[in-house]
């Protein structure tokens, strides 16, 4: 059994470190006991592997592995997997699809109004089955199921891109989850593990055609717009493979320090550790 509590520790050192199910994390009397932890004779374990997280005087352990579980106010990316009554099934990453009823969203044009029978028989032509959406969680229903909604410009059908996976634990929650990066790419970081990366899209186009929203075509994306596109998808992947923190900022680093490679060769094992340890470097300059 490894000991990570050692004297010469402080209170910051206890809450950064990646531990294994019976690691002993503090045998500080002055700590309690959190999700992920068990306590045995007055010393608290880690019951999963994680890493360890501290507030104020509550220590726990956040699983490396574990499904999103959604907040009101979450920012997420969604695919549709089903039409149904006056609403769409939404795969959110989580234990149950989430729901986005035909009263959450706005109509084409941005036309303010109650939805009608005829609103109901277009469904589809706002989202269909396989659609990638870009939403807010605005409360649970009594089975504990999100319900999302996109009555806002900024929400909508994602087009013009790619999709990447990750562990929905390296993504925090920000004030902003959308950023259009200096390289020319719009990142959507959902709180859930979906992210969408896309060509830049001027929000003033689409202000000015609200119908762009629930448009199925994808805009003409140059050679170069689509090997951006992919160095950052890859940045991303690399970052989470090697368990770095997913926000804007050290997405935007891991994409200047990788220009010195191809595209292709991101993912390979030593470049991608060199790249990841750069990442974890400079944001610890930064804090």
């Amino acid at each position: 059994m490894m000991d990570v509590d050692t004297e010469a520790q402080d209170a910051r050192d206890i809450a950064s470190r990646i531990v294994t199910p019976g690691t002993l994390v503090t045998s500080d009397s002055a700590y309690m006991r959190g999700h992920g932890t068990f306590m045995e004779n007055a010393t608290i374990y880690s019951s999963v592997a994680g890493a360890v997280e501290r507030i104020n005087k509550l220590v726990s352990v956040r699983p490396l592995k574990q499904r999103y579980s959604g907040e009101i106010g979450d920012i997420i990316v969604g695919r549709i997997t089903e039409v149904a009554a006056k609403r769409w099934r939404v795969d959110v990453n989580s234990r149950q699809d989430g729901v986005l009823l035909l009263s959450s969203v706005n109509l084409p044009g941005g036309i303010q109004r109650r939805k009608s029978e005829s609103d109901e028989l277009q469904m589809r032509t706002f989202f269909a089955e396989g659609d990638l959406v870009f939403a807010e969680v605005q409360s649970y229903f009594a089975d504990g199921a999100l319900s999302l909604h996109t009555r806002s410009i900024q929400y909508g059908k994602l087009r013009n891109g790619t999709f990447v996976t990750v562990f929905p634990q390296l993504v925090p929650r920000s004030r902003n989850h959308f950023h259009s990066l200096p390289c020319g790419v719009d990142v959507v970081l959902g709180v859930n593990g979906y992210i969408w990366i896309s060509k830049h899209v001027p929000a003033s186009k689409i202000e000015q055609n609200s119908e762009l929203i629930y448009s199925d075509k994808n805009e003409f994306i140059s050679d170069d717009e689509r090997e951006t596109i992919a160095r950052i998808a890859n940045c991303i992947q690399l970052l989470n493979r090697l368990y770095v923190k997913i926000t804007d900022t050290s997405i935007i680093f891991a994409y200047e320090a990788s220009l010195g490679h191809a595209v292709k060769d991101l993912l390979t094992r030593d470049i991608a550790m060199d790249l990841a340890h750069a990442v974890k470097a400079h944001l610890a300059q930064q804090s």
